[in-house]
């Protein structure tokens, strides 16, 4: 008779590489690994970077895949050109590759948690507090490193004793299994390939448009699509590939959802209000006064969003307590018992019956232990540092205010971390809120320095979930738990001085000192809170009142997406996102219809090639993001240089049109 230990060692994939003897800790962190990590964190930085200035989306899609793809077809390049030359080089393992992956992804997730496009440019010039490069270095390298040590002693609890899955970490460690596996090579290189034609092309494109960008409102980006009157009001596609690739790879529903709220918003509700200036509101304010209709995007835009963290971060909690306490009293829970394939086995099989892929990996996870007292005592050493140090890097702050974020941060790092490991959702920025509200009720409003105490949280709880998720890779891959801490150190060093350079680049070349609200929506969010926190009363008109019921309808819509999946509802896959509803509120309507282009694109591809879009859209996506992030690098620094644009594309009314060509016929051009 056949054993369950026998059945998964028929499917073991550690079987496959049996004969391959583990790499040292020298030859897995190579000069090799950590040259291509930096290259690859660079451009992914970048990438992010842009998403987060230009965007601030909620939901930036993940580009740990294209990463992972990347950093093995580079090595394989290198390899390559080497033995062309002749020179000597270490084979190159899924341990090594795992080690890139988890650098970049250390690296680049700075763009991401790093607030640059949050609480960064919440605490604008306008409040006195600019952003210095110098100042954002310290303080990143303070608060991210803390995360790192604050994980390490729950390795064991979370992946060996309560086999928590981490999805991304898990699709990452298979991913590198299988690019390390000879069958899956011919489905990997037409997956670059795909990532490779249209990063080229989409990174040609951001150049090609600078040509015809020669004054305000110039160029490709701001052609009328559904006419001048709904060009006036944000509604035209602004032909950005990163919001097409956005929504190649988000769900449809979620670009219904910002067209939805664009809709009601921009097109209904902020003209409506716009009538009432005088009355609600006074005349002739600066555009970006939060006494004027700013205001009313602003915080209605933060109610709708508050509602729906709020409602997430309950049902979190609950359903973490409710799963600790059934593992804990050996009960298999339905959340456990519904996790996909391939990694149900990982939940339901018994705890005493273990497979030989389950047994090596445990043995070189559980080999290389990391002290809990050197992480716990590092931990505290950097708590301390940063209790001593920021308030001089942020003097509206005390000591106190920083040694009770530090106090409270490894409590929600727990939560985030075992949540993420059930659900995969990171819950990261609503710790980060939470630490908003709390700090901002002690602190007088000044500058918006309460948001470092939002930076800390979301720092530190970010840092800590991605280390897990890394060391869920780690395990995966036969990689040493000591390897993948140093790999992550590395990444996150660097990342905490490229990512400062690139924001400050950035930052001056688009003149975001003045808090350009309309291209970073999500630093208004951030920003209101404190202030709604604070107790400010400078607020327009009635706009407590709106804020209330969009908080109650966006509460009731949370509710009903919970209720319909509980009750599987027909309609289910027809309600709305609350959150994307909310993001659309201040964000201009442009990024949903580039996402409804991009929607709509990968529904024709199906229709086309069912096989070919399921199999290449991801990658295909992702080097439209990857493309329209590098081919910006050119005109900002055309820009920087003060280069002028040779040639304007203006497009205008037709009775504007006929008063130009009157004015021209007058006054004709030089050659």
């Amino acid at each position: 008779m056949t054993s369950l230990g026998d059945i998964h060692d028929i499917a073991s994939t550690e079987r496959a590489f049996e004969s391959e003897p583990l790499p040292t800790l020298t030859e897995t962190v190579t000069l090799r690994s950590v040259a291509v990590s930096l290259v690859l964190g660079t451009i992914v930085s970048v990438v992010v970077m842009k998403l987060k200035l230009t965007s601030s989306f909620v939901f930036l899609p993940s580009l740990s895949i294209p990463a992972g793809l990347l950093g093995f077809f580079l090595v394989r390049v290198w390899i390559h050109v080497s033995d062309i030359f002749g020179v000597a080089h270490l084979p190159f393992t899924r341990q090594e590759n795992t080690i890139i992956q988890t650098c970049v992804v250390a690296c680049s997730s700075i763009a991401y948690n790093g607030g640059f496009g949050t609480y960064v440019l919440g605490m604008s010039n306008q409040t006195n507090v600019e952003p210095d490069i110098g100042r954002l270095m310290a303080f990143l390298f303070l608060i991210n490193f803390a995360g790192l040590f604050m994980v390490v002693p729950l390795r064991k609890v979370m992946i060996i004793r309560h086999r928590l899955t981490y999805p991304s970490g898990t699709a990452a460690g298979h991913l590198i299994n299988s690019l390390h596996t000879p069958h899956d090579a011919v489905q990997v290189r037409k997956q670059v390939l795909a990532l490779f034609k249209s990063l080229g092309a989409t990174t040609l494109w951001p150049i090609f448009q600078w040509f015809f960008a020669g004054g305000k409102d110039c160029g490709f980006q701001v052609f009328p699509t559904f006419g001048i009157t709904a060009y006036r009001r944000g509604f035209y596609f602004d032909s950005s590939m990163t919001n097409v690739g956005i929504g190649m790879i988000c769900a449809p529903m979620i670009s219904v959802s910002m067209l939805i709220g664009s809709i009601l918003s921009w097109g209904i509700l902020w003209p409506c209000i716009q009538t009432k200036e005088g009355q609600w509101y006074p005349k002739n304010l600066e555009p970006k006064s939060l006494s004027g209709i700013t205001g009313y995007k602003v915080f209605i835009g933060v109610s709708i969003i508050l509602a729906d963290s709020l409602f997430n971060f309950i049902k979190a909690l609950v359903r973490i307590l409710y799963i600790s306490r059934k593992q804990r009293s050996g009960v298999k829970t339905t959340a456990t018992l519904a996790a996909p394939p391939p990694f149900r086995c990982l939940n339901t099989m018994d705890q005493t019956i273990q497979s030989f892929d389950d047994r090596q990996r445990a043995h070189v996870f559980l080999k290389d232990m990391i002290s809990d007292m050197v992480a716990i005592a590092a931990y505290i050493i950097l708590a301390t540092t940063s209790t001593i140090t920021i308030p001089h890097l942020y003097p509206q702050l005390k000591n106190g205010h920083i040694a009770l974020a530090y106090m409270v941060t490894p409590v929600f790092a727990f939560c985030n971390v075992y949540g993420i490991g059930v659900t995969n959702k990171n819950m990261s920025t609503a710790y980060g809120k939470v630490a908003i509200l709390v700090v901002s009720s002690w602190v007088r409003f000044n500058g918006g320095s309460e948001l470092v105490a939002c930076g800390i949280a979301i720092a530190a709880v970010s840092s800590a979930s991605e280390l897990m998720q890394e060391f869920k890779m780690g395990y995966l891959t036969l990689t040493s738990s000591r390897a993948m801490l140093l790999a992550q150190a590395i990444g996150t060093a660097f990342g905490c001085i490229v990512n400062p350079v690139i924001f400050w680049m950035l930052y001056k070349v688009y003149d975001m000192g003045v808090l350009d609200f309309a291209d970073t929506p999500y630093a208004k969010v951030y920003r209101g809170i404190v202030m709604l926190s604070a107790g400010r009363h400078e607020l327009p008109r009635h706009s407590v009142l709106l804020c209330t019921v969009f908080f109650l309808l966006a509460l009731a819509l949370s509710v009903a997406r919970e209720v319909g999946e509980r009750r599987q509802w027909r309609v289910l896959p027809y309600i709305p996102s609350t959150v994307a509803i909310g993001v659309a509120f201040f964000a201009p309507p442009k990024m949903p219809i580039g996402m409804a282009v991009g929607s709509l694109a990968l529904y024709l591809w199906k229709r086309y090639d069912g096989s070919s879009a399921r199999a290449l859209s991801v990658a295909v996506a992702s080097g439209l993001i990857c493309g329209d992030g590098l081919g910006s690098v050119v005109p900002s620094m055309l820009n920087f240089s003060k280069a002028q644009a040779p040639v304007c594309i203006k497009f205008l009314p037709t009775p504007v049109n006929s008063e130009v060509d009157a004015y021209l016929a007058t006054h004709p051009m030089s050659t």
